[in-house]
């Protein structure tokens, strides 16, 4: 049964973190975006991860990759669902259906500059989760979907944004 491996990994962590609190606190490997041309990025990871990220033509990019909203909200769409996935594992819950949808809503204007009465960034974020396992109720699965969406790093990071910082290096 391949829960078994992941929920071994899971308690070994847990006891890990709760035995020395330090190993849980680490800074996350970097992801690397370099200009490729036009509006095209290619983004890197640590182990060799590749992204092409691109805007639409008709901002001016060739639709060649994703655009970085879209990478956002799939990036809080999978992380949710690993973060409910996780916990079901741990409680024993047979999962046979998650998916999670992430929507946006934005207004360009404020991106662009053309009126900074318009935020800048998503307007709004909404997230969908359909869930679906054997022998749990209604009220575990809405429970379940919900510490998901309260515990996964992403969502956790939207809802209280760490205070970024620039650092520019002129070459």
């Amino acid at each position: 049964m391949p829960d078994l491996n992941i929920r071994e990994s899971l308690e070994r962590a847990i006891r890990i973190f709760q035995e020395r609190p330090q190993a849980a606190q680490r800074k996350a490997a970097p992801a690397i975006a370099t200009l490729a041309e036009g509006l095209q990025c290619r983004i890197t990871g640590p182990h060799g991860e590749k992204i092409i990220s691109d805007m639409s033509p008709e901002l001016g990019g060739r639709g060649a990759g994703s655009h970085p909203g879209w990478l956002l909200r799939a990036a809080l769409a999978s992380c949710t669902a690993t973060a409910i996935a996780m916990r079901a594992v741990l409680l024993g819950i047979q999962l046979k259906t998650l998916e999670v949808t992430v929507e946006s809503r934005s207004d360009l204007r404020g991106s662009f500059g053309i009126d900074d009465s318009i935020p800048r960034g998503m307007l709004s974020l909404r997230t969908h989760v359909k869930i679906g396992g054997e022998g749990v109720t209604t009220v575990q699965l809405r429970e379940l979907a919900e510490w998901g969406d309260a515990h996964g790093v992403v969502s956790s990071t939207i809802r209280r944004p760490p205070t970024p910082s620039l650092e520019i290096e002129v070459v």
